[in-house]
């Protein structure tokens, strides 16, 4: 069995990241994902969140996706993304203003779709807000 597979993290708006990894780490609907070389295909919705691509010899990359579908096949673990970008590139104080506004408007919602936008706009807010923590905290061990 390889030590390493192809992974591809595709948005509407570009290919973000494609390289062979060694793991795989991703916000599947139901609880955090895995993915070593080997496993079993699969195909899953992800929830916004974190990516962390992990290459060989250790050095990790982080991505957040706002939603979409991770796929795994044998030898390619493929990410599509309803929106995906580098965790570097993420702004928290637009994260931070985002989720304020989502509040406001979860708060004061005045039909049940401005209620189901507001609470998908807050846990986008609040999932970029998490990846930038995550990213923070793992720069402070290093």
């Amino acid at each position: 069995m390889a030590n390493s597979f192809t992974c591809n993290i595709v948005s509407a708006e570009a290919s973000i990241f494609s390289g062979t990894v060694e793991q795989v780490i991703a916000s599947g609907i139901m609880g955090d994902l895995g993915i070593l070389p080997g496993h079993a295909p699969l195909l899953t919705e992800l929830q916004p969140g974190p990516v962390r691509v992990i290459h060989d010899g250790g050095k990790e990359e982080n991505f957040f996706v706002s939603g979409g579908f991770m796929e795994v096949q044998p030898d390619v673990v493929t990410i599509l993304a309803d929106a995906a970008s580098r965790a570097s590139d993420l702004n928290e104080a637009a994260a931070e203003e985002a989720r304020q506004q989502a509040l406001k408007a979860f708060n004061e919602k005045s039909t049940e779709l401005d209620y189901t936008r507001a609470a998908a706009e807050l846990a986008e807010a609040t999932a970029q807000l998490r990846t930038i923590q995550q990213l923070r905290k793992k720069a402070g061990k290093g």
